[in-house]
């Protein structure tokens, strides 16, 4: 079946309107490039001031060519633009580009909602508008409007960017970035980002997508084509600006979008197995090692090396990085051994520099495929300096081939800083299959990208709860008869009743209704307050930890009653010491709930410390969430005290993703903080939550009016 972007992406045949011969135009450029590409369909240019350029026969108007054709580029300015839309809509075009930015010209609607109107209302396609346009390299059509190097050669890698000098930037200076598919998609008038993705997916010498991306105009197109990688195991490679305030406000000034919430956008990437980086190099230098086709095995990396000092500086570069080094067996260790020169001690990463002699290469051969054939290499690597003037001995790349021969592994080849010049060896060997890259830290990430991608897709299925029918039922009705802030025992209860271990309190408003639930619960207890409005009672003595007997129990209600009022709550203290954790629900603009968990109490606010994911969600995916927080080794075994029931937390974690997926439309924020995790379970000892509704500011009903009122529910 054909892909509806294929008049847009692979037309057939293609007029230039604003077609010029003046060099460095962008209307000279879009044609030298087609040219140079070898377009192979009808091409004309469209120009009144010229009856030839670049050897091309230039007409007048669309309406003066001697066929129709499927794609009009659109290579004029702001103030011609709206004509030459109509021309090319009238010429019963399929698709346009527009280059040009459409800037606010004063008048409404704007500009760019007119031009966008117009061509929905025309249902043409529209890439654009302010794009370099695009190149399909593997159908020959070179539709930018930039100059680009001669030499582009199609392969495994599509790059789709929100920046268009990010476009440029890359093909044009690394040869080693062999594109099949390479799009700039500008301000997204008509056609997205997430729908050239869908495009890329379909196109069978796809092996790897880069986004370089600012937001998302469609959320749940992104999401769809991102299942669709995921489901067809091709690696999409995200390099996401707008990441601080700052630069998200830079992003909607820049593209007329508004930047997504980045906790938001790393949950959907981790949801769908997506490989974040974070700069240019990292993003580079992933691609061109998806691009090689050798498959990763199990394991971790192992590598070759000639100096001690550089191969120090890799362990301290993995062990800051936490990139694992593969242990090598016994039998590899022996091996190598019988190898190397004495003195050289087997391990990885290995120095196997010898003290020279005709035998040397032949040492380092040995000892890459010795490397790279252990059972727990997953591939191997060559970390050799350059050679004189950038250059590389040919004896590296015997090394690869060795190590690959023996092993049927990845390998590849990296120098310890940039350096690899204009070498054509380099690209040769990267177009072989064996990447020669730049820096440890950029292939360091590469490392990291690849594992994570292959142990996404063998990671064993973690089904998510789901929350029982009959519960979610009686929630909704209790739910949608609330606004504003719900009191803290409706929230708690609702934790409860979804299997998050919680405390259940008891609301009274008066002494009497106080002693009789101490009575019930038992001590020692906490009182809070219930006052309407109070979210962190704490801070204005809403809260008393640990009463011990009756008489401290009168005294605190006293206080209480003349501070805040009579309405309060009692609850159990909870005896078990631990670790505070906390769990949370926020609802995002564009992607909707999300779930934060991670340490609670003050360390809630801290960097590093919670982690966000998508809901529904099963207990190892928690658990994998807890493991990559910052100091989450305390949750173990610490100075003396026993570890914690991390999985009992993971399981409440999980049933509370189902709830949150089940009444995301109720609820439009939920704080389970702290979570006590002790070493035989957990249990929520506070939350607040906020209804969906117009107040946000205070509820309309009292804690007791609520407990009576939900009893009666239940009853």
């Amino acid at each position: 079946m054909t892909h509806r972007l294929e008049p847009l992406l692979n037309p057939s045949s293609l007029a230039v309107i604003g077609a010029s011969e003046r060099h460095g135009t962008p209307g000279r450029e879009i044609i030298n490039n087609l040219l140079a590409g070898g377009f192979q369909g009808p091409l004309y240019a469209v120009n009144p001031r010229y009856g030839e350029i670049a050897g091309l026969p230039c007409h007048p108007t669309l309406a003066d060519l001697p066929e129709p054709v499927e794609q009009v580029y659109i290579a004029v300015g702001d103030a011609h633009v709206e004509s030459a839309l109509e021309q090319a809509i009238n010429h019963g075009a399929r698709a346009v580009v527009i280059i040009c930015s459409l800037a606010p010209d004063g008048s409404e609607p704007p500009l760019m909602e007119r031009v966008r109107a117009r061509a929905r209302q025309a249902g043409i396609l529209l890439m654009g508008g302010n794009t370099m346009g695009y190149y399909n390299f593997s159908r020959g059509t070179w539709a930018c409007a930039f100059d680009t190097r001669d030499n582009h050669v199609g392969g495994g890698i599509t790059l789709i960017t929100h920046s268009g000098a990010g476009m440029s930037g890359l093909i044009d200076c690394d040869e080693r970035l062999d594109c099949n598919l390479a799009v700039s998609t500008g301000q997204e008038l008509d056609v997205r980002m997430d729908e050239y993705l869908d495009y890329a997916l379909e196109q069978g010498e796809t092996r790897v997508v880069g986004l370089f991306m600012e937001t998302a105009r469609s959320p749940e197109g992104l999401r769809n084509a991102l299942r669709k990688a995921r489901d067809r195991k091709i690696p999409v490679v995200v390099l996401k600006v707008g990441r601080t305030e700052f630069s998200a406000r830079l992003a909607e000034s820049h593209s007329g979008a508004m930047a997504g919430r980045d906790d938001a956008f790393q949950a959907l990437f981790d949801r769908y197995g997506v490989i974040r980086v974070s700069d240019m190099d990292e993003f580079t230098t992933a691609l061109i090692m998806f691009n090689q086709p050798h498959p990763v095995a199990p394991g971790a990396l192992v590598s070759l090396h000639d100096s001690g000092g550089e191969r120090q500086l890799l362990v301290d570069l993995a062990d800051e990085m936490d990139i694992p080094l593969a242990t090598l067996s016994t039998e590899t260790t022996a091996r190598l051994e019988h190898i190397l020169d004495p003195g050289l001690p087997a391990v990885n990463p290995l120095d196997a520099w010898s003290a020279g002699g005709p035998g040397y290469h032949r040492i380092m051969e040995d000892c890459m495929a010795a490397l790279m054939s252990d059972p727990g290499a997953a591939f191997g690597a060559v970390i050799h300096d350059r050679a004189p003037n950038s250059k590389i001995y040919d004896d590296y790349f015997d090394y690869l081939r060795k190590g690959h021969a023996a092993s049927g592994k990845p390998a590849f080849l990296v120098a310890n800083r940039q350096g690899t010049g204009s070498d054509p060896a380099v690209v040769e060997a990267t177009r072989e299959g064996f990447p020669v890259l730049d820096g440890l830290r950029p292939f360091l990430a590469g490392v990291r990208a690849l594992t994570n991608f292959r142990d996404f897709h063998v990671r064993a299925a973690d089904p998510a709860p789901v929350a029982d029918e009959l519960t979610v039922a009686r929630w909704q009705r209790k739910l949608n008869n609330l606004t504003g802030k719900a009191s803290e025992l409706t929230t708690l209860h609702l934790l409860g009743d979804f299997g998050v271990p919680a405390c259940q309190p008891t609301a009274c408003d008066n002494e009497q209704a106080v002693l009789d639930a101490a009575s019930e619960v038992g001590y020692p207890l906490v009182l809070k307050t219930a006052k309407p409005g109070v979210v962190h009672k704490s801070d204005v003595g809403g809260v008393c930890l640990n009463i011990a007997n009756e008489h401290e129990l009168r005294q605190a209600y006293g206080r209480m009653v003349h501070t805040l009022g009579p309405q309060v709550i009692v609850m159990p203290m909870v005896k078990e010491t631990g670790v505070e954790m906390a769990l949370g629900m926020v609802n995002d603009e564009q992607f909707g709930p999300l779930v934060m968990l991670g340490f609670g109490g003050r360390d809630i606010e801290s960097s590093g410390k919670v982690r966000f994911l998508m809901p529904p969600f099963g207990p190892e995916t928690a658990k994998r969430a807890v493991e990559s927080l910052e100091g989450s080794k305390r949750l173990g075994a610490w100075r003396g005290r026993a570890a914690v029931d991390v999985n009992a937390f993971c399981q409440a974690a999980a049933n509370f993703s189902a709830m949150v997926h089940a009444l995301a439309s109720e609820i439009s924020e939920l704080d389970a903080n702290p979570i006590i995790v002790h070493t035989a379970g957990c249990i929520a000892v506070d939350g607040f939550m906020s209804v969906t509704g117009d107040d946000y500011e205070t509820c309309g009903e009292s804690e007791l009016q609520v407990a009576t009122r939900d009893k009666t529910a239940d009853s």
